[in-house]
């Protein structure tokens, strides 16, 4: 009788304890934004490269930044308006870190992150590396804690790039972080020495 009650309690003991682990759990995740957030990296696909053991120079930049679409809109003086701090792409302020010193114009950017905004316009853009991060659109803007500014011109491009895109090139005079939506593409030259 001591057995079967015995065994009893254990198998009453099992299945509340099996009770409590296989309740299910509920998730609700957020919904997938209409921006996502994307990396760009310089070398491009740098940390594929470098698991693969193919890098063949080191990590110099990343930039972090939301990609919104075009999706039929009028982007340069309708979404985006000219002549104002726009924050380069969508919701979080686009960042770029860069992993040792650059100059960018002329300004030497010590090892770090910084935020990236520019000012557009048909013509040229004004890209600039505040030392303020980790903030959302540019309602909180402050020139006093830009670190370096660039006037690059606009190049026209013959079909529309739909996602906001930051990318790293490599060119004759070094890497390049080139930002292109709609059909225009700046090109900011980044200086290793």
């Amino acid at each position: 009788m001591n057995r079967l009650l015995a065994f009893l309690a254990c198998c009453c003991l099992a299945l509340s304890a099996g009770a409590q682990t296989s309740a299910p759990i509920k998730l609700t995740p957020p919904p997938i934004d209409k921006s996502p957030m994307d990396m760009a990296y310089y070398p491009a696909n740098y940390p594929v490269l470098k698991i693969q053991d193919k890098a063949s120079e080191p990590l110099l930049a990343r930039a972090i930044y939301s990609r919104p679409l075009k999706s039929g809109r009028v982007v340069f003086g309708e979404l985006v308006p000219l002549n104002e701090v726009w924050r380069l792409g969508a919701n979080e302020a686009s960042e770029i870190e860069f992993f040792r010193e650059v100059r960018i114009g002329g300004r030497k950017l010590a090892k770090g992150k910084y935020t990236i905004y520019a000012i557009v316009n048909n013509n040229q853009w004004t890209v600039i590396f505040n030392k303020e991060t980790d903030t959302w659109g540019a309602f909180k803007y402050d020139e006093k804690k830009d670190a370096a500014r660039i006037t690059v011109p606009v190049e026209r491009l013959s079909e529309p790039v739909e996602p906001f895109t930051l990318l790293f090139e490599k060119t004759a005079a070094g890497p390049a972080l080139v930002i292109a939506w709609d059909t225009a593409r700046v090109s900011v030259p980044i200086s290793l020495k």
